[in-house]
């Protein structure tokens, strides 16, 4: 793989490199577990835009430091004010629907935290190999909220109704290992050979007939596209995120989180 300083540091929020027809995007806001802020979404949104136009053949997409993407950056959050709806249907199920529809090949490379929005940009990528310690899962309810970004259409697809309400329920996080065994993520890995094996699917693809690979996954797409679309799951819970909001135990739930205490839910 790439040096991770060859990297063409345009921001360094969103980390690019490109070689041999592999686009190699990188989060890099490690210090907080690459949670997406405003900024990050728009530059990872414009790396996007370099690899279409450097005419990638792969993409590869991985988090930088110890996690792939904890989801949204809550720092800053305003629960009492805040438009869940807005920052969902304008931020994040564009960037979702983007990656999903790429029409090349694409890989995620996950490792540490993988929940929220980050679950949501991983799982829009054809391939995901996980870190055996990876953490991947909804823990919505911990903060009064809907699972997003996706994750309902993603986990359904690959674990059905029943798996994916009990991780909603539960909060529940599956590690690597675990997330295999589930048939949520394609293989889990040694995290030290993580990037490198990742790296080399990447490569094997950019190498092989991709006009070809463009056409089987839009024949996927077209399968997949009956009573339960992305699209559909997506506006579906950007409509339940922003009612959510609007509720007690979503402010409470922000609030703790900020607060570091435990929230308190009212079922209101």
């Amino acid at each position: 793989m790439a040096d991770p300083t060859t990297y063409n540091r345009s921001d360094e929020s969103v980390l690019f490199n490109f070689q041999d027809s592999v686009a190699d995007i990188c989060l890099n806001r490690p210090e907080k577990l690459n949670a997406l802020d405003n900024r990050m979404m728009a530059n990872l949104d414009a790396q996007l835009d370099a690899a279409e136009q450097m005419g990638a053949r792969a993409l590869l997409l991985r988090g930088a430091g110890r996690a792939f993407c904890a989801g949204r950056d809550l720092g800053g959050a305003n629960p009492m004010e805040e438009d869940a709806r807005a920052i969902l249907a304008e931020q994040i199920n564009p960037l979702v629907s983007r990656i999903a529809s790429l029409p090349i090949p694409t890989f995620a490379a996950v490792h540490g935290a993988c929940m929220g929005a980050g679950l949501g940009i991983a799982f829009a990528c054809d391939v995901i190999y996980a870190a055996d310690d990876a953490v991947i899962g909804s823990p919505f309810a911990n903060i009064g909220a809907v699972l997003d970004s996706g994750g309902h259409y993603f986990l359904t697809q690959r674990i059905g109704p029943h798996r994916t309400l009990e991780l909603v329920y539960t909060a529940k996080m599956l590690s690597g290992r675990q997330a295999a065994d589930w048939g949520l993520v394609n293989k889990s890995v040694a995290r030290t050979k993580l990037f490198d094996i990742v790296y080399q699917l990447a490569l094997s693809a950019a190498k092989g007939p991709t006009a070809a690979f463009a056409y089987s996954k839009q024949i996927l797409t077209n399968l997949s596209s009956g009573p339960v679309t992305l699209e559909h799951a997506l506006e579906l819970e950007a409509e339940a995120q922003g009612e959510a909001s609007r509720t007690h135990d979503y402010r409470e739930g922000i609030t703790a989180f900020q607060e570091k205490r435990r929230p308190q839910f009212l079922g209101r």
